[in-house]
């Protein structure tokens, strides 16, 4: 190979190269296409697997391609979660906060970097996101104080079942509770306790509070999973002497409403929030306008309308 013929190979594999990172650095394939990251919390609570699924098939509709990756509820895995994403090229990030304080620094690195972030179901806080997508928690909250209070005919003891510390979602449906029930001169809250929104730590705080506290009627829990594990721990009282209040509107949550082990649900719509929030990423790497926060309705599903939801 004579020394033209070299130089002209060195040229064109360096452009060859160039062209690669500088599509790579788009957060696409070699062929240029959009890749959003979608940063789930945990994929073990039926919720977000709907959120997840939603997300998925608006990605599928939209031709972009969307890689999920599971936090495991662990604040320190999906901060590494976040860094990967800043560091691997992604087009645009949906972060599904596990903590609501943690995830600033990784989703603000993001932000500085021009790749849109979209929160869903619960913020980031105190940072102007490219867009929030949620449903009305504090709404529901309230919404959940009026079911149970209901329930109890407006009199006695209650206990909160209380979800990941620092997440958005339980400040504001615990902040909603706290209005609604304060609404009702004759309930008291006996206690709140974290049960991390697990099934499995929802049965041990709800039989741990029940011992410690004989004299409640009510348990409200700030998800479905909590509120099945505290059905579980009631065994034959509940629905006579004990009624829960559940939120999310999971599959079991409603058939639980509907057999009468809880009172009520506050529906959310999780398939709605995942395919909102690609549609807002989308509109942020096409350039058009995004909407800043995108509600989405929630409903107290009770027996008398749960045929509707089911």
């Amino acid at each position: 190979m004579n020394l033209k013929k070299a130089a002209s190979l060195v040229v064109a594999l360096t452009l060859s190269v160039t062209g690669l990172a500088a599509c790579n650095r788009d957060g696409g394939t070699a062929e240029g296409g959009q890749t959003i990251h979608l940063l789930v919390s945990t994929l073990s609570n039926p919720f977000f697997v709907q959120l997840r699924d939603g997300a998925q098939k608006e990605a599928d509709a939209l031709g972009v391609k969307l890689q999920i990756v599971d936090a495991q509820d662990d604040a320190a895995t999906q901060t590494n979660q976040l860094n990967d994403a800043l560091t691997t090229g992604a087009s645009a990030v949906i972060v599904n906060p596990v903590d609501s304080d943690a995830v600033v620094q990784g989703v603000t690195a993001l932000l500085d970097k021009d790749i849109p972030v979209i929160a869903v179901d619960r913020g980031v806080t105190d940072v102007d996101v490219t867009s929030y997508v949620s449903s009305d928690n504090s709404q529901g909250g309230e919404l959940a104080a009026q079911a149970l209070a209901a329930a109890i005919s407006e009199t006695g003891d209650v206990v909160v079942l209380q979800g990941v510390a620092g997440s958005s979602a339980s400040r504001d449906r615990g902040a909603g509770f706290d209005e609604g029930i304060a609404a009702f001169a004759d309930i008291k809250v006996a206690a709140k306790q974290t049960a991390n929104f697990s099934r499995a730590e929802g049965l041990d705080v709800a039989t741990n509070l029940m011992q410690a506290n004989s004299g409640v009627v009510g348990i409200f829990a700030e998800n479905d999973e909590m509120a099945l594990g505290a059905v579980e721990a009631l065994g034959a009282r509940v629905g006579k002497d004990v009624f829960v209040v559940g939120f999310d509107g999971t599959e079991e949550g409603l058939k639980a409403v509907a057999d009468g082990t809880m009172v009520a649900t506050i529906a959310q719509q999780p398939e709605e929030l995942g395919k909102l929030a690609v549609q807002q990423a989308k509109k942020a790497l096409d350039d058009e306008e995004v909407t800043a926060v995108v509600p989405v309705e929630v409903v107290a599903v009770t027996k008398d309308n749960v045929a509707d939801f089911q």
